[in-house]
């Protein structure tokens, strides 16, 4: 174990560290046929110490720390560095609060479509149910019914244009 700081010390760039990261690794002679390797820390004694350490230790002690620092910068990344109150975080919601009276309006709507549906003719009901809430292809449904998808493409199309004018208050089904 030597206790004296090795002076001609490798030309890595001096890496961040965490503030729990108790220990610092660097070589000496790095260019040179037979390198050093060291880990540096400070003993219980509060005593800084420097030990030789194989290169396999090394690289582990090294690949340590590049995942270490990784890791810092996930956590920078991502490490909140604004006010939180209710408010800021409602106005920053992915998708933001609707008002009571929203809730209601798209309620109604849900319900007015689901009355156009049901007063579509039966067969244009099922296929269309079957490919937008089923997520069934033309195929799927076509080898279902016994029929060609071009049919169910037709019937589909036909009961969506009933539906846009029932709900554009146009004609009933």
């Amino acid at each position: 174990m030597a206790d004296s700081h090795p002076k001609s010390i490798d030309p890595r760039p001096k890496r961040r560290r965490d503030k729990d990261n108790p220990y610092t690794i660097f070589t000496t002679g790095i260019n040179t046929a037979t390198p050093h390797y060291y880990l540096s820390f400070v003993d219980s004694n509060n005593m800084e110490r420097c030990v030789e350490i194989d290169k396999p230790l090394f690289d582990a002690f090294d690949r340590f720390e590049l995942e270490d620092i990784s890791f810092m910068h996930k956590v920078d990344k991502h490490y909140e560095r604004t006010e939180q109150t209710e408010a800021s975080l409602n106005k920053r919601a992915v998708k933001p609060q609707e008002s009571v009276e929203e809730i209601v309006s798209q309620r109604i709507e849900v319900d007015r479509l689901h009355q156009a549906i049901a007063q579509l003719p039966e067969k244009q009901r099922r296929r269309l149910v079957l490919y937008y809430f089923g997520e069934f292809t033309y195929e799927q449904i076509a080898d279902m019914e016994g029929c060609k998808h071009p049919a169910v493409m037709k019937s589909i199309s036909s009961a969506l244009k009933k539906l846009k004018k029932y709900l554009s208050g146009e004609v009933t089904i």
